[in-house]
């Protein structure tokens, strides 16, 4: 469980996250909307001690995570951001062996080998294996990422995305922020139904930033919905993706239409 209570964090005397309380559970994905401005990357980069909040606090699984250590969070928290910069010319094997690197001292083990190559194949990315990482598109780029993230958070034993069956002692932490830049429409939906799998692990606490509201009401088990930097609303996508709130917050029209499967999706006008 990570349980935020009254975080406010402020630049230059300016709350860009005022008195936020919210809490996430394991085995759900948890995705935070609203519109530019509105606090996500800021809420989110709190959530994993990024940032600290000057008031409030964050905890997981009851810890405060202030107190955690640089090495016990890197075991177990892992942070996908919008962009990331590799300044050395690293091949794409050794940008997704990074993620393992807090577990291993010196060389990487055989489990570190099986779970890079494993990630690889499964983000379909192992065809650029020893091409220079700087060299692919950004699309290719945020699936290796993608791919060193997992590898950061996976259990050599897990086998599978889905690890439900485990009841391991500590959770572990993923954070996505607006992890869908640069791909294209088929690897977003791709991605989002990697992320839905990994997360119905028992152990595993998943919160994203999303700008796409049919994107949250489709794989979103828990939304919350940011504006000014505060909590607007909580719950899953049928409460908080009102007709009100979107008018109120993202000052659009929607229209509701009914899909096969029993959710919704949303045109704006």
């Amino acid at each position: 469980m990570l349980q935020a209570s009254n975080i406010t964090f402020r630049v230059n005397g300016k709350a860009l996250i005022s008195d936020v309380s919210v809490s996430f559970a394991p085995g759900k994905l948890h995705l935070i909307i609203g519109p530019n401005g509105a606090g996500k990357s800021t809420l989110i980069k709190v959530l994993a001690r990024l940032l600290r909040s000057q008031d409030g606090k964050v905890e997981y699984e009851g810890e405060d995570v202030r107190d955690a250590s640089e090495a016990d969070l890197a075991r177990r928290r892992a942070v996908l951001s919008q962009a990331v910069e590799v300044a050395f010319p690293l091949t794409t094997r050794e940008v997704v062996m990074m993620g393992r690197y807090p577990h291993f001292g010196g060389r990487p083990g055989p489990a570190d080998e099986k779970i890079t190559d494993e990630l690889m194949e499964l983000f379909d990315v192992t065809e650029f294996s020893a091409r220079n990482y700087q060299t692919l598109s950004g699309g290719e780029r945020q699936r290796v990422n993608f791919a060193r993230v997992l590898a950061q958070l996976w259990r050599a034993d897990s086998g599978t995305l889905s690890t439900s069956s485990l009841t391991p002692s500590t959770c572990r932490y993923l954070f996505l922020d607006e992890p869908l830049t640069f791909l294209d429409i088929r690897h977003q939906i791709e991605f989002m139904k990697k992320v839905r799998d990994f997360t119905d692990a028992s152990d595993v606490v998943t919160v994203g930033v999303v700008h796409d509201l049919n994107l949250a009401a489709r794989f979103a088990d828990q939304i919350v919905l940011l504006n000014d930097g505060r909590v607007v609303s909580t719950g899953t996508a049928a409460e908080v993706l009102t007709a009100f709130r979107i008018r109120e917050v993202f000052g659009v029209e929607p229209i509701f239409v009914p899909v096969n499967q029993g959710g919704i999706h949303l045109i704006f006008d």
